[in-house]
């Protein structure tokens, strides 16, 4: 696809999100297109002090952390991207690994000049975050990571087993067929399932974000980030095959109706500083159905490190 035109940047960068139907961003937060080789990541910023760099997941885009963005922003400076392929992001033709995406979000600070930083992820932001970690041990200050697997980490194999995923396999030409004029309802199972209860992701939030993804080639691009789970699964045992683990203070975040616990024992294999928290009342959507008691722990857990 090619990338969003000079008119399009410019209406973009009117507002820090898409679509005014959920919660936005401080109206003093900046958004910008932010060029990484063969993409360009569309960006929010805001905020003073030392930075914060959010990733998100699969279903969801940067817009899912404005309730964070808003507690962090007085004494951080926040970046929120969306991945590439994601959000108001390009839809390059590849490049979808995560340790490319890694390399994505640290050419994203480079041209911030933002040198170090704590980092917060959810789902596939997991991914791209562990890689982004693995690649600049000594920028990343401090890593949270909410409620998903890191390909090739810790029961990797046990959690591919559960029927539940059977998304990770779902895409190629055929499955955008299917889903093409029904990204809502393709959108739908994840939230409803992966939900503790789902009308904890409310409607508002389920238009902007079914929205952004009919976009053309987001669900090309959305299958594209599943499909590198093999090859990034490879990259990782690699790392961890030379004895590697991360040194920075890291949080594993679960929701109590999803990975809960799991989450530490996912990150123990690859990190010498691991805490676990469980969101107690939440399955996968952490930022949507407790999302008080979320930024509650993010934040006491980056003001609090060691």
């Amino acid at each position: 696809m090619k990338l969003l035109s000079a008119v399009a940047i410019g209406a973009l960068l009117i507002a820090g999100s898409a679509f005014a139907d959920v919660q936005p961003f401080p109206k003093d937060f900046e958004t910008k297109m932010i060029k990484v080789k063969d993409a360009e990541l569309y960006v929010r910023v805001g905020g003073h002090g030392p930075a914060v760099v959010l990733l998100h997941g699969y279903g969801e885009t940067g817009d899912m952390w404005a309730p964070l963005a808003a507690r962090l922003a007085g004494k951080h400076t926040v970046i929120a991207p969306d991945l590439r392929g994601m959000g108001l992001s390009s839809h390059p033709a590849g490049g979808f690994d995560k340790a490319n995406q890694g390399h994505d979000i640290s050419a994203v600070l480079d041209a911030l000049h933002v040198e170090k930083f704590d980092l917060v992820t959810h789902d596939i932001g997991n991914m791209v975050g562990f890689a982004l970690a693995t690649q600049n041990p000594g920028r990343v200050t401090s890593f949270t990571l909410m409620d998903a697997p890191v390909p090739g980490v810790g029961p990797w194999e046990d959690v591919l087993k559960n029927p539940l995923l059977w998304h990770f396999r779902f895409g190629g030409p055929d499955m955008e067929r299917l889903v093409s004029g029904r990204e809502r309802i393709y959108l739908d199972r994840f939230w409803n399932e992966f939900s503790a209860d789902p009308k904890r992701f409310d409607e508002a939030s389920r238009k902007h974000y079914a929205k952004l993804y009919a976009r053309p080639g987001a669900m090309h691009s959305g299958f594209a980030q599943f499909a590198a789970f093999d090859q990034d699964a490879i990259d990782n045992r690699a790392w961890l095959a030379k004895g590697e683990k991360l040194t920075m203070p890291v949080l594993a975040v679960g929701g109590e109706k999803s990975f809960g616990t799991m989450m530490a024992t996912v990150m123990q294999p690859a990190a010498v500083n691991v805490q676990g928290a469980v969101i107690k009342a939440s399955g996968h959507w952490l930022m949507e159905e407790q999302p008080e008691a979320t930024v509650d722990v993010i934040e006491t857990f980056i003001d609090g490190k060691k």
